[in-house]
């Protein structure tokens, strides 16, 4: 009640001053120019007395000029009432105003009464939390989204026929065969792209129910981001579980990131998908799909998360990957290592000039320079990152496996086993001075112990592959025969191991 009293006295008060501007001049308006010249006029003619009073000018001509002063004083006077009569406002425009300020008063408080929210209480942070809780909590769910979606999204284009003719041909295939990995990619996307958005995410998830525990964090964020098309662009718990699967296997996959990202947007927590967003773009690569979104919105939200001097990071190029050190690594010369690590390894140094970077990039620039032979520069930055991580002891074992250890020792703190086989940096250095044969004796030797470890340990559908690969490309076809058929012995029962396998061996020239 104190809210309206207080707005009806404002009200009122404004109303009042227009009111008054209406009805009246303001005090103090200058005197209008006819006016003026009604009172000089007779000033004159007092003056004209007085001269006659004292002699100073005869009684005819003193006549004369009463007469010629009264005649202008006469019109002077004349043109001060028309002036006045111009500037007062007439009856009827100003009832037309206080009519209008009426209404534009009254319809205030009816539009306030409809669109605003009087009594409405101050929300302090634990109250808005709670309120975002709930948002997040009522969300609809897969099914709900999805009718809504299919409500308001526009009509599709009728597909080409022969596509449709594809389609049904690929539908027909899967459900001959239900467990080809292949299959199941290709029909989950192409009936995505075709508008059959939920027909596109169950193939997706058949797939991953396939793979099981091979399942990757890549495949998660694909069902993910297809249950968020199919339910108009809204993260639903059940996409939500699907992102949290991808994370929980790769917790730097930018999809899922940008997605819970996303959802956190959705859900009153601005103050969430900043801090999410933000670390995705320094996080890069600059050319992922979901970068140009986050640039375009992300200011918005750190104003909401309270970051006023926010400026984005700069765009993160693409560093040295694993793969590319272990592509390196098979030259044996260093010149030739740096002609294929170059650039990505002086992209991945600017990066980290400006903005730091994770254990994982650090280990990384120091493997790579390791490789390329610049001992200065790799010296330095392992002494910079014994500082930097010295409270982090896990992160700063990552970085030690790359600056005190091998290839294999890297890979092994990245939790990857690709590596393993690959030539330490004394073997590195020893090919520099071999002859073309001694160094394939060489790496045949590494490829052996490959072979050797995975017939007595087992190994993953990635390091068979590789075996069976190393010893094709060095001519040596009738053991890649061989560990190709101890490989389809070790993995049987696995589809997606043997498929991964068969590719090899095809690439190879030994399938069967």
């Amino acid at each position: 009640m104190l809210f309206w009293i207080m707005t009806a006295a404002l009200v009122a008060l404004v109303g009042l001053l227009f009111v008054l501007a209406l009805m009246r001049r303001k005090a103090g308006d200058e005197m209008s120019s006819a006016a003026y010249d009604v009172q000089v006029y007779r000033d004159q003619l007092r003056e004209v007395e007085k001269d006659l009073a004292r002699g100073v000018i005869p009684a005819e001509e003193a006549e004369r000029a009463r007469l010629e002063i009264s005649r202008r004083m006469l019109e002077a006077d004349r043109a001060a009432q028309q002036e006045t009569e111009s500037a007062r406002a007439p009856k009827g425009a100003t009832a037309a105003i206080l009519v209008l300020i009426a209404a534009v008063m009254s319809g205030s408080f009816y539009l306030y009464q409809r669109l605003g929210a009087a009594g409405y209480p101050d929300q302090p942070f634990a109250e808005r939390i709670a309120m975002a809780d709930e948002i997040y909590q009522n969300r609809p769910s897969q099914d709900e989204a999805e009718k809504t979606a299919a409500a308001e999204r526009p009509a599709q284009p009728e597909p080409d026929p022969q596509f449709l003719e594809l389609m049904e041909r690929l539908r027909q295939a899967v459900a001959d065969r239900p467990n080809e990995r292949q299959g199941l990619e290709l029909l989950a996307r192409n009936e995505a792209a075709i508008g059959n958005y939920r027909a596109g995410w169950e193939a997706q998830r058949r797939l991953i129910a396939l793979e099981g525990e091979n399942a990757t964090a890549d495949d998660y964020a694909a069902l993910g981001e297809l249950m968020v098309v199919a339910a108009g662009g809204l993260v639903t718990p059940e996409a939500e579980s699907a992102f949290s699967g991808a994370l929980e296997r790769d917790p730097r996959n930018g999809l899922a990131l940008y997605y819970i990202g996303l959802m956190m947007a959705q859900n009153a927590r601005g103050d969430r998908a900043f801090r999410i967003w933000d670390s995705v773009l320094r996080q890069g690569p600059e050319t992922a799909p979901w970068i140009p979104m986050i640039r375009q919105n992300i200011e918005e939200l750190a104003w909401i998360a309270g970051e006023r001097n926010y400026e984005q990071p700069a765009p993160v190029g693409l560093g040295p990957t694993l793969d590319d050190l272990l592509k390196a690594a098979q030259a044996p010369m260093p010149e030739a290592r740096e002609m294929i690590l170059r650039e990505k390894l002086e992209s991945l140094n600017s990066k980290m000039a400006r903005q730091g970077g994770s254990a994982e990039d650090w280990a990384l620039l120091i493997a790579a320079l390791k490789l390329v032979g610049d001992a200065e520069r790799m010296d330095a930055l392992w002494g910079e990152a014994q500082t930097v991580f010295a409270e982090r002891p896990a992160m700063l074992d990552i970085v030690r496996a790359a600056a005190e250890g091998d290839l294999n020792d890297l890979a092994a703190a990245l939790g990857d086993t690709r590596a393993l086989g690959a030539p330490d940096a004394e073997q590195m250095e020893a090919a520099a001075d071999m002859t073309p044969e001694e160094r394939q004796e060489m790496i045949l030797g590494m490829v052996d112990g490959l072979v050797e470890r995975l017939e007595s340990e087992g190994g993953n559908a990635a390091e068979w592959s590789r075996a069976i690969s190393s010893l094709a490309t060095l001519g040596e076809t009738g053991r890649a025969a061989e560990v190709y058929a101890k490989a389809q012995a070790a993995l049987a029962g696995n589809d997606v191991a043997l498929g991964a396998i068969d590719e090899a061996a095809a690439a190879a020239g030994i399938a069967q």
